[in-house]
């Protein structure tokens, strides 16, 4: 309990209490830090102030930090703990085993050593961009997220990692996070599963000048993703223009008839060529196929004349074939009946029959020598009369 004598002389009581700690000056000079418990303090003529923090917030906030290094450094080693990190480098600070915050490159943290107890364990981001699988949990844990980027690559694929715009690493299918203290980062996916490219609606002029458009197709895989993405810009379009390029070339030396002959057949060389061309690149080509030929309306009409020309031909041709077949036949039937009399009446009584059958009287006049001498009358009652 503070006396009048106290007064007298020129002295204040404070209190600073457990979770507390005080920074005082007396006429405006520093005079150092208050643990708890309770101080008597000169304070002659109003002249004392104290500067009181809550553990609470463990961070030093002081306008009076750099003179109390300066003037009382080991006032200030004794309560304050001090973290630095260099450039490129973070440090991960813990409280009691806990992760407690992220300090960034280049930079200092203060902090309050009776707030602890602290620990911390400093990265070099150039040499160490990644996180751990187990820093990742922890940061994600205490939501310091902020400090680094997540990449996800999904199955069938890989990511090629730029930093500052000079790809680093291929990264494979997974989770993965890198510091953003490392440099500025920027990612490619490259997805490796074989696809298909159609190619569709390209004009072509053949070698007798009839203008045509064709479809193609073709399957690829990527098969060296850091060659696909540094060797062009775009793999996809360089074999898009690729098969464009080849196939007019190809069918521009072709008249319009031969190319109608071999639709659906791709030249081998031509093959050969775009497989060569694009494994320079890390890709892998499959399969090619000029799936349509597409004519002109005029053309069309035609071909549809000269096709129906053709099919009315080859149906003269059939029927020709046909009638002389029946001829034939009908000269063999001639002879055999020419060598056989009787065979000759049979036909003739087969004849009368089918006659017969479809009238109600029938006269019949044989020949000389015929198989009938008499004149038959067919009755409504079936009956004949000679």
């Amino acid at each position: 309990m503070m006396t009048f004598l106290d007064k007298i002389r020129g002295r204040s009581r404070v209190v600073i209490y457990e979770n507390e700690r005080a920074v005082h000056l007396v006429k405006g000079e520093l005079q150092g830090i208050l643990g708890p418990g309770e101080h008597y303090l000169k304070n002659g003529r109003g002249t004392l102030m104290v500067e009181r923090q809550d553990l609470a917030a463990p961070l030093f906030r002081s306008e009076y930090e750099k003179a109390l290094f300066d003037k009382l450094p080991e006032v200030a080693e004794e309560h304050l703990t001090v973290i630095r990190t260099k450039p490129g480098e973070v440090a991960v600070v813990e409280r009691d085993h806990r992760v407690h915050t992220v300090l960034g490159p280049d930079r200092q943290l203060v902090l309050w050593t009776d707030a602890g107890p602290w620990t911390w364990t400093l990265i070099d981001t150039v040499t160490e961009p990644e996180l751990s699988r187990k820093l990742l949990l922890r940061l994600g844990e205490a939501k310091l997220t902020q400090h680094f980027e997540i990449i996800q690559v999904t199955e069938g694929s890989v990511a090629l990692l730029f930093v500052d715009g000079v790809m680093t690493r291929v990264l494979n299918a997974g989770l993965h996070a890198f510091w953003k203290a490392g440099g500025s980062m920027t990612k490619r996916l490259v997805d490796l599963k074989r696809q298909s490219l159609d190619v569709t609606g390209q004009e072509v002029l053949t070698l007798d000048r009839v203008t045509i458009r064709i479809n193609l197709s073709a399957e690829y895989r990527v098969v060296d993703a850091v060659k696909a993405a540094q060797e062009v810009k775009d793999f996809s379009d360089t074999l898009y223009r690729a098969l464009q390029m080849v196939f007019r070339k190809q069918l521009g030396a072709l008249k319009l008839d031969q190319i109608l002959e071999r639709k659906g057949d791709v030249n081998a060389e031509v093959e050969a060529k775009i497989k060569a061309d694009m494994a320079r690149i890390g890709i892998e080509v499959f399969d090619i196929a000029l799936k349509d030929v597409i004519l002109p309306g005029e053309m069309r009409e035609i071909l549809n004349k000269v096709v129906t020309a053709e099919k009315e031909a080859e149906a003269n041709v059939i029927r020709r074939r046909e009638e002389t077949n029946a001829t034939r036949s009908l000269l063999n039937t001639a002879k055999v009946m020419a060598e056989n009399p009787v065979m000759l009446r049979l036909k003739e009584l087969e004849a009368l029959e089918s006659i017969a059958s479809k009238v109600d009287r029938l006269t019949v006049h044989n020949g000389t020598g015929g198989l009938m001498n008499d004149l038959v009358r067919l009755r409504d009652d079936g009956t004949a009369e000679a």
